[in-house]
């Protein structure tokens, strides 16, 4: 590990003037240690942000409000979560293991690298590690790549549980820059696709802080389904999530949502699946159907076309789970 200069700030305008080229913020650390280990992020200096943030759940505007530095383990168990918006706690207990839900925040989950093993070795040309290098994965291992929204600079994958449920539930991310100045990013558009800057996985503008997580309460507290499917019962990343989320009137779906992790670049959202089913039954049919529906714009890699049975059927199980929450 490259040495390193650590300062502490207690708020973040003092946090965001204290940071300079090569810094980075150190907040739960579980993923930001592990690429310094492996000289991915090699920092001159770490602004610890622990004081900084809020690390408080909130009511706001008949939803809820995570701050940025609320611990994974805490949005689990927070009664608010539990109430208004069970799929976020059941997404993140679907992630890493008691211990690193312990340490890992809110806003640092969201920051997170992909755990694409070619990213992880500095051996291998990675584009997101280094620029034009070209993408190893295309002609190597491909079992945890995408099989949507890739192209040929990178096929990776986001590696997040609470995103895909943020995500699915039309999040937003409230973030501040230097000079003091207060923004919102719709959660659909905070993670991005590869397209010719595979190195960059989110839209946060340079020299910015996540501050807190904004999940409205639209009714989707009832019916609802996190399915992960992975290599171990627990602490492995997936090869396919979807996160499912109804509202009905008697068996009549008035709205879904369908969101998945393992299969982009980012979070992602299936909007025709979701349109399909509005206004119809909520019958295993009709969710085979939808999951048909989702499956029109996959195109799997050569080394992962079992992904496209495996999606298949969690978006199924998913639905059908969601009746029963």
């Amino acid at each position: 590990m490259k040495p390193f200069s650590f300062g502490k700030r207690d708020n973040a305008s003092k946090a965001l003037a204290a940071k300079k080229d090569g810094a980075q913020f150190l907040a739960g650390g579980t993923n930001l240690v592990d690429l310094m280990k492996k000289h991915i992020a090699t920092p001159d200096e770490l602004i610890d942000i622990n004081a900084t943030l809020s690390n408080k759940v909130e009511a706001v505007n008949g939803g809820i409000r995570i701050g940025a530095m609320v611990r994974n383990s805490v949005i689990a168990n927070d009664p608010m979560v539990l109430s208004k918006s069970p799929l976020v706690a059941k997404a993140v207990l679907a992630g890493a293991s008691p211990q690193i839900r312990n340490m890992a925040s809110t806003g640092g989950n969201l920051l997170q690298r992909t755990r694409c093993p070619y990213f992880y070795d500095v051996s291998t040309p990675c584009n997101k590690r280094k620029p034009g290098s070209g993408c190893s994965a295309l002609e190597g291992s491909q079992r945890m790549s995408a099989v949507i929204g890739y192209n040929e600079q990178c096929v990776a994958v986001h590696p997040s549980d609470l995103c895909v449920a943020l995500v699915a539930l039309d999040a937003k991310v409230n973030i501040l820059t230097k000079g003091e100045q207060r923004s919102v990013i719709p959660f659909r558009q905070f993670h991005k696709l590869p397209g010719n800057s595979p190195q960059l996985d989110n839209t946060l503008p340079e020299n910015a802080l996540i501050m807190s997580i904004d999940v409205p309460d639209e009714g989707f507290n009832k019916n609802y389904a996190y399915v992960k499917l992975r290599d171990r019962e627990s602490y492995a990343f997936a090869l396919v999530s979807v996160a499912a989320a109804l509202k009905l009137q008697g068996n009549r779906i008035t709205e879904a949502r369908l969101a998945s992790g393992g299969v982009a670049h980012k979070p992602w959202r299936w909007e025709k699946a979701e349109q399909f089913l509005k206004g119809k039954e909520a019958t295993p049919a009709n969710f085979g159907a939808a999951a048909d529906v989702a499956l029109e714009d996959v195109k799997p890699l050569p080394g992962n076309l079992f992904k496209k049975v495996m999606l298949r059927g969690a978006i199924e199980t998913a639905l059908q789970n969601s009746l029963t929450a």
